[in-house]
């Protein structure tokens, strides 16, 4: 096994473990959820109020009506690298971000306030 990782594939640890720390609470929930990282967000067409660049996307997935040609797909949260490694200064910090997108975004697929998922999220300032 190699001694080096790719910064790439120490984000990706990061996510694995930000899943990981809700998985004791979560289990069950979590197991009907992929995470996946995207280096950034498609580019969206310009409109009148640009919105910031995102740091997630949530995709709720489809429940399959036992229609072949459609499948069921799974909730998909995606992270993107780029955005989230421009907003942090440090490993910790990174960390700390990555853990917040993923509670957010798995709160807002259950639909339930972040602070349901992890007590621990912040308060907004």
């Amino acid at each position: 096994m190699p001694l080096y990782r790719s910064r790439a594939q120490r984000f990706d640890d990061l996510v694995l473990e930000a899943v990981a720390q809700l998985e004791p609470r979560w289990e069950a929930e979590l197991a009907s959820v992929e995470f996946a990282v995207e280096e950034i967000p498609a580019a969206d067409p310009p409109d009148d109020d640009p919105e910031p660049v995102p740091l997630a996307r949530l995709d709720p997935g489809s429940a399959g009506a036992g229609d072949p040609r459609r499948p069921a797909r799974p909730a998909r949260i995606v992270l993107y690298r780029r955005p989230l490694m421009a907003r942090a200064d440090d490993e910790e910090e990174l960390s700390d971000l990555v853990l917040d997108v993923v509670v957010e975004e798995f709160a807002r697929l259950l639909g339930v306030d972040p602070h349901s998922v992890d007590p621990s999220y912040p308060d907004e300032d």
